[in-house]
This record gives C-alpha cells, structure tokens and sequence, in this order.
C-alpha cells in the first residue's frame, strides 16, 4: 500500500486536498481532527497537567490553550511531548487498518511533518501551497485568528519554499476546489496505476 503524507503551512488547502482524496474512496486521517478528539478524552488529564486551568466541562478550551500558548511560546514542546506520540499511534493503526483491508493507498494530513523531524513511514509526500498573500488573507478570514495569531503561528512553521523543496508531489491551491480535486484524482489514477507498491 502506498503510504501519502500531506503537509503544508497554514491556510494553503491541506483539508481540501485531504477531501479530495477521501471522496475518490482513499482511506485519509486528520492528524488535526485526531487532536481535537484527544482533547475531549486521553489527554485532557495530561495537558490540564501541563497547564492549569485550560479544561472547561471535561474537555480541553482550546481557546485558553493558545492564550496560554502565546504568553508562554515554550509550552508548545511540553504539549507536543504529551500529545504527538498520542497522534502518531492513531496515524499508525489508520495505515495498518487500510492496508489489512486492502486499500492500494491512504492518505494522512500532519501540518507540523517537517516540522517534527518524525519520520511516519510515508512513501511519499503531498505539500499544499499558495501565495503568501493569499495564505494571509485565507488565515485572517478564519474565525477569531488575529495577526498576532498567525505570526505566532507561522514562527513555527518552515518558511513554505523549503516545504516545497521536500515534497514529492505539489498542490498550487489558489485556484478553484475543482481544480485541486482534478489534480488530486490524477494523482491518484497514476498511483493506482502503478498497483502495488513492492516491498523492498
């Protein structure tokens, strides 16, 4: 089974791209959407450990998290320590599960890959990326996002030429979500293409 990593900086279409894959029937994870499930179960404990007070109703205010988080920029590698391998053992049994059940691939969005310096097993990576213009504006529509927000954001993050100097496939997302979800299904057309991958 063919094993896709998807990354990329923030607002640059890494969520698109993952659709675009699970609506041609490929098996895809959110590392993000695993994230948000662990901060309503295995690691609210932990992370109400790390920083007091972040817990609202038995789940983790992730709204307070990042205020937390921007007056003390050290404490991502503390919550990182605790939730990431969490994360990686999920993305682990995801790829095992897809493949016992015969997909010829799956798909994993990780926004902090590079970042991470852990190595996933992927076969391959998929990096989404736009004008940075465009990844402003795209950011700063969100919902309660502020320039300081996002600079704090991208000061983690590897600048997006060097994402793009890693990658093993490119997604330019600028333009229509058709025409990222075209390029997604040509993607996958070749993959399948090729059968399976050979084990070495």
């Amino acid at each position: 089974m063919w094993r896709i990593g998807i990354t990329g900086s923030i607002a640059t279409g890494k969520s698109t791209v993952l659709k675009a894959f699970g609506d041609l029937g490929v098996p895809v994870f959110s590392a993000d959407e695993a994230v948000a499930e662990l901060y309503q179960g295995e690691a609210v404990a932990p992370v109400e450990a790390l920083f007091p007070g972040v817990t609202r109703d038995g789940v983790i205010d992730r709204a307070t998290l990042s205020q937390k988080l921007a007056a003390d920029p050290t404490g991502f590698k503390r919550l990182e320590a605790v939730v990431h391998p969490m994360v990686r053992a999920r993305i682990a049994r995801f790829m095992d599960e897809a493949e016992a059940a015969g997909h010829a691939l799956a798909a994993v969005e990780v926004p902090l890959l590079f970042e991470s310096g852990y190595d996933y097993g992927f076969d391959a990576i998929a990096v989404t990326w736009v004008d940075e213009a465009i990844q402003r504006q795209r950011a700063l529509a969100r919902p309660g996002m502020t320039v300081e927000k996002l600079d704090t954001i991208l000061a983690r993050q590897l600048p997006q030429a060097e994402k793009k100097a890693r990658a093993t496939y490119l997604f330019e997302t600028s333009e229509s979500i058709e025409e990222t979800a075209a390029m997604v299904a040509a993607l996958v057309a070749s993959i399948r293409a090729k059968g399976p991958k050979n084990e070495s």
